[in-house]
């Protein structure tokens, strides 16, 4: 079963707030993704942030969604930390450029902030192939 979550920003995404997703990844897993949303409601709105992590490919991929158009993929990672049936700590820093991605403590990637103002992202999304074990 695909694990939905949708989970609100109160009062929108800011510098120094930190989003933590803590979960386990299925046996056999395709993908799964985070997903920073402007509309929790209305998926056709701007997307801050999808961050897809795809198994079979072993990439993690950045991209964000403006005035209805996806931007450009970002892909390059040090290395791909998720493996099949293993527990992660994932956490989104929100700084004034750009978000920070750490896994189990340790930075992954970052990704330039495209929405402007920041506020505007208001809902986290997850879905795919995790199992959550907390979300805050």
């Amino acid at each position: 079963q695909v694990e939905q979550y949708v989970g609100e920003i109160k009062g929108g995404l800011r510098p120094t707030m930190k989003l933590t997703v803590i979960g386990m990844v299925l046996s056999k897993p395709k993908s799964f993704s985070v997903t920073l949303l402007c509309d929790p409601v209305d998926a056709s709105k701007d997307v801050g942030l999808l961050f897809t992590v795809n198994f079979i490919e072993k990439s993690i991929t950045r991209n964000a969604r403006i005035a209805g158009k996806w931007g450009r993929e970002e892909k390059t990672i040090p290395y791909f930390p998720f493996t099949a049936g293993e527990t992660f700590k994932m956490e989104l820093l929100c700084e004034h450029q750009q978000i920070r991605v750490l896994l189990d403590g340790r930075q992954l990637c970052d990704f330039t902030h495209r929405v402007q103002p920041l506020n505007l992202v208001k809902a986290l999304r997850i879905s795919g192939d995790v199992k959550l074990t907390k979300v805050a």
